[in-house]
């Protein structure tokens, strides 16, 4: 890992620390892997009750002008113009071979479109985007805001003390009400396939916030635990499942591409969409179920019959199901749920399926009152 020495900081790098965190680099910042308890101690209270994560290092950006939509709507196949207020859709920032610059989260604010984007990426997204934008629509980051996950089934009971509306929210909803005094915008959303929020807040009044939710009730963890809870949920993240050179076919994502947009094909990179939509990729992202206890890591090649038909591009062991589980992408003609493969670890071949995702349950509030 870098010197945190000359990495960014959030503004909880303090508390982390008073904390016990443990502080890696990622992305450019100085971050706690985990804390005292443990990785999978963090990972079991975002399953059981609610953990709290900072997610500071993401971007966030503000998009502004008549007509922000539709100029969005340039770099990404979502659905947008449809997007009503106060609702959240997941995105793909596309580029021109039909690859995926990244993925991200937009917000309909009413008279604005709120984004966040992945933390590697954000300088990336922002001149994308920026350079596809007609005049009187503007790209503003908000690099002074923090961002706090409150991932789990106890979440909901423990930011309805802090702040009024947020038990009516459904998923992917979005509220913009004062958590602990401190003004917030609220999306009832997250990466760990859990219910919850996430809180994006001024920086000055992020402390104030996060020991107001960890006072509250809920367990502070680190990117450790994030990693194995979305890799359970079957959630890619960028740069290891996802890349520039990975379309939305072939990983797994046309869920996120709006029905208007696959008649219009008015996108950047429609072309190698619509070919792999008609034929098929050449490959797929999988689930993979490995036998035994031994996990396979980012890299590790996948063979059939002795032949590589792919690679693991995120592997670990999964705290819920207490046994290893993996992400990868296979030739499409092996692809089928239940397929025997081999992972090849250290030389030494590992028996795996292929499984579908997510391995553990999503436990969205798909509408006020019931949980899906």
């Amino acid at each position: 890992m870098a010197d945190t020495e000359t990495l960014l900081e959030t503004p909880l790098a303090g508390l982390h620390r008073e904390l016990g965190g443990r502080m890696v680099g990622f992305a450019g910042y100085a971050m706690p892997v985990q804390y005292t308890a443990g990785i999978i101690a963090e990972h079991q209270a975002c399953r059981t009750g609610a953990a709290l994560f900072d997610v500071s290092h993401m971007g966030q950006a503000e998009l502004r002008g008549e007509g922000a939509a539709a100029a969005l709507e340039r770099v990404t196949p979502a659905e947008l113009q449809a997007l009503k207020p106060g609702r959240q859709r997941y995105a793909l920032l596309m580029n021109e071979s039909g690859g995926i610059t990244d993925d991200f989260m937009v917000a309909n604010l009413g008279d604005r479109l709120f984004l966040v984007l992945n933390a590697s990426r954000k300088a990336v997204d922002i001149e994308a985007i920026g350079a596809a934008l007609p005049a009187g629509v503007t790209l503003v980051p908000r690099p002074d805001r923090a961002l706090l996950a409150l991932q789990g089934p106890g979440a909901e009971a423990i930011l309805a003390k802090l702040a009024e509306g947020v038990a009516a929210m459904s998923f992917m909803g979005v509220l913009e009400t004062p958590v602990a005094g401190v003004p917030a915008l609220v999306t009832r959303s997250g990466y760990t396939g859990e219910d919850g929020y996430e809180i994006g807040i001024p920086a000055e009044g992020a402390e104030a916030v996060a020991r107001a939710l960890l006072a509250a009730g809920a367990t502070p963890a680190g990117l450790g635990a994030r990693d194995s809870l979305r890799l359970e949920a079957g959630l890619p993240l960028y740069g290891q499942d996802i890349d520039e050179t990975t379309s939305p076919v072939e990983a797994a994502l046309t869920f996120s591409l709006g029905k208007r947009r696959r008649m219009a094909w008015d996108f950047l990179g429609a072309e190698r969409v619509r070919e792999e939509l008609d034929h098929g990729p050449k490959r797929l992202r999988v689930g993979i179920l490995p036998d035994g206890r031994q996990p396979a890591r980012a890299h590790t090649p996948i063979a059939l019959g002795g032949a590589t038909i792919g690679e693991v591009t995120s592997g670990g062991f999964g705290p819920s199901l207490n046994a290893p589980v993996a992400m990868g992408y296979v030739a499409r003609d092996h692809a089928a749920d239940g397929t025997g493969l081999e992972l090849m670890v250290r030389g030494r071949a590992i028996p795996a399926r292929i499984a579908p995702t997510p391995f553990v349950p999503h436990r969205y509030k798909r509408a006020a009152g019931a949980t899906a």
